[in-house]
């Protein structure tokens, strides 16, 4: 590593990750890095707690513990075609939906260079992909986070893309989301609007920032209610990073999983956030028809939903629920 290139970033442990694994601690407060990656960055001598010389993985982070991070400088990321499944939920000539699976990276990034959603859709599609968002993001005209679930739309050409890309602009796509909170929510329906930035102080998260942040409104619906959570629909009329994940924990409602914006101990050992994009409507690019698709809601989040069905509340140590 060449010195000058290293960016070096520093933390202190707050009381949410006390007794959680360094390399867990890691990848929480960097949300778009594998915990692969935290790894490495450990083993390589990268991270340093209270000024010492030498890590594990396995230490327990306390709070008010000093963690430095040396984040070594960007590498190109060359994009190749793999034969990765597609749950495909429709496809012509212009779009291409697909039904992402929980932990996929949308495109490659540092720590995610294969295994992403662009990966499988540059061996699907071949050249027949728009070149807008640049060669590491071929096709992508929108996101969802790495363990969201659900339908995304696939651009196969620049014209699809614009076309796609301005109805988000002016938020007539619509995108409805199934999610399970913790908490009993006590109105049936009601809107959170809140701008969303950059956390002031944890960098790598993101937050209610009404002074640097970009305006969000999500609208929401109570569709179930048990002991200690409520099954909830969402309705973007914005889309944020991490927008639904911010909104409800600024309610005091955060995602169960999500150990970012929750419960950082993750009594339930859910693989990140349980959260689902249900529906994605939009006019088509060519026909100019209105066209809606369904995900399926994952076989994970149905397991989740018999048990508060069954008995009002989940085990905290259940044999697996992800």
């Amino acid at each position: 590593m060449e010195e000058q290139h290293i960016t070096i970033e520093n933390h202190k442990v707050s009381e949410d990750y006390k007794d959680m694994r360094l390399d867990s601690y890691l990848a929480a407060i960097y949300p778009t890095q594998s915990r692969n990656f935290c790894q490495r960055l450990i083993k390589e001598g990268c991270v340093n707690v209270n000024r010492a010389e030498q890590c594990k993985c396995s230490y327990l982070v306390k709070p008010q513990d000093f963690v430095q991070v040396m984040i070594p400088p960007a590498m190109e990321i060359l994009v190749a075609p793999e034969n990765i499944p597609l749950d495909i939920l429709y496809e012509d000539d212009d779009v291409l939906i697909v039904n992402k699976p929980k932990n996929m990276v949308v495109h490659p990034c540092l720590g995610h260079c294969n295994g992403t959603l662009v990966n499988a859709i540059l061996y699907h599609c071949k050249d027949n992909l728009s070149g807008i968002n640049g060669k590491i993001r071929p096709g992508i005209v929108h996101r969802i986070d790495k363990n969201t679930t659900g339908s995304l739309i696939i651009c196969k050409n620049d014209f699809s893309h614009n076309f796609i890309a301005e109805q988000l602009k002016v938020h007539s796509v619509k995108r409805l989301y199934r999610g399970i909170v913790s908490g009993v929510v006590q109105d049936d329906n009601g809107t959170i609007e809140g701008a969303i930035g950059r956390h002031p102080i944890q960098r790598q998260k993101m937050a209610i920032n009404e002074e640097e942040g970009k305006p969000a409104v999500t609208h929401y619906r109570v569709l179930e209610r048990f002991d200690k959570a409520s099954y909830m629909e969402f309705q973007l009329e914005t889309g944020r990073t991490h927008q639904i994940r911010v909104h409800m924990a600024s309610i005091g409602h955060p995602l169960l999983g999500d150990t970012v914006y929750g419960n950082a101990k993750n009594p339930y050992h859910l693989q990140g956030q349980c959260l689902h994009a249900y529906i994605i409507g939009f006019e088509h690019p060519t026909t100019h028809q209105y066209m809606e698709f369904s995900a399926p809601i994952p076989e994970y989040f149905e397991a989740l939903l018999d048990k508060l069905r069954k008995t009002g509340s989940l085990d905290e140590n259940p044999t697996n629920y992800s």
